[in-house]
């Protein structure tokens, strides 16, 4: 990235959604020239190029970093760039942007002139920390259960496929033979636990939607310094199927055995082996604490 430093450095993840990225970067670029706004475009073609070319950035000056992707890229470049002062964007272009959905910013056609003329906002992250001394950082939704299957069979077995179908699909894979997960929910400042027993799922989302538009907690913000968290009672094989086409149509999940609580801080103790995930990507094994951090980057928006 040579010459004088310019007013945003964009990290294009060209492998994100199917190599969406890749193909809106013409669009994008001639979007931003209209807008004559200096701005400068990085294609790392892996995660370690990618964390690279943030330094990169970082160390020549750049005060914006913008990332082109899914919620997986935007996590990337957080993580990577967390505590060190700068304003973050998001061009949403991957098979979930959930995150940026959560901002106000649906396409890049939305998200162009936010990065030029937007204001810059503080919004929430959300951190575990597991038992095992380990601890990961997560923008969107996490959990256990059968949405962390899911996930981990959508990144395996369907990484081409659009974001919602992605883990549906992961979600019928992963019925076969699951059992449901024994897991004890604790709030903080509550001294019992808010849920006990055997479960489908358990997750704490920091936005509204998570896995590509699934709306489980049609009510979270991502300014408000707390989690929702979806609790969903053990489901049937049956019953869960009977629930997909409305989930993958409308993104809902619509039955009564579905309870939610907030936090700032909760407590998830599983059941030996049980995994974690966060924004799709497995971060390790319960027991574990999911915090929010509160106002902890800043970004652009509408």
């Amino acid at each position: 990235m040579p010459g004088a430093t310019p007013a945003a450095v964009v990290l294009v993840n060209p492998r994100a959604g199917s190599g969406k990225p890749a193909r809106l970067l013409p669009h994008v670029q001639s979007a931003f020239h209209a807008q004559n706004f200096p701005i400068q475009f990085a294609l790392p073609q892996s995660r370690e190029e990618f964390k690279k070319a943030a330094r990169s950035a970082i160390s020549r000056g750049a005060k914006t970093l913008v990332a082109m992707g899914g919620d997986g890229t935007l996590q990337l470049l957080i993580r990577e760039t967390l505590g060190c002062g700068l304003t973050l964007g998001v061009i949403p272009a991957g098979g979930g942007n959930d995150f940026a959905a959560a901002l106000g910013i649906e396409n890049w056609r939305e998200a162009v002139p936010a990065i030029a003329h937007g204001k810059s906002r503080a919004v929430d992250l959300a951190r575990v920390r597991f038992h095992n001394g380990t601890s990961a950082i997560y923008i969107g939704g996490g959990g256990v259960g059968l949405d962390a299957e899911a996930a981990k069979l959508a990144s395996e077995h369907f990484a081409g496929w659009p974001g919602r179908l992605r883990y549906l699909a992961g979600v019928i894979r992963g019925l076969y033979g699951f059992a449901g997960v024994e897991v004890e929910l604790q709030l903080e400042g509550d001294e019992t636990p808010a849920a006990k027993g055997k479960f489908l799922l358990v997750a704490a989302l920091n936005t509204p939607s998570y896995g590509g538009g699934l709306r489980l907690a049609p009510e979270a913000r991502i300014g408000d310094g707390l989690l929702d968290v979806v609790v969903v009672e053990k489901l049937t094989a049956f019953q869960v199927l009977s629930l997909l086409p409305r989930l993958a149509l409308r993104g809902k999940l619509e039955t009564p055995r579905l309870r939610r609580y907030r936090g700032a801080k909760v407590r998830i103790h599983a059941q030996c082996g049980t995994l974690f995930h966060g924004d799709g990507e497995i971060l390790g094994p319960d027991p574990c604490e999911i915090a929010v951090l509160t106002g902890a980057i800043q970004v652009l928006v509408p």
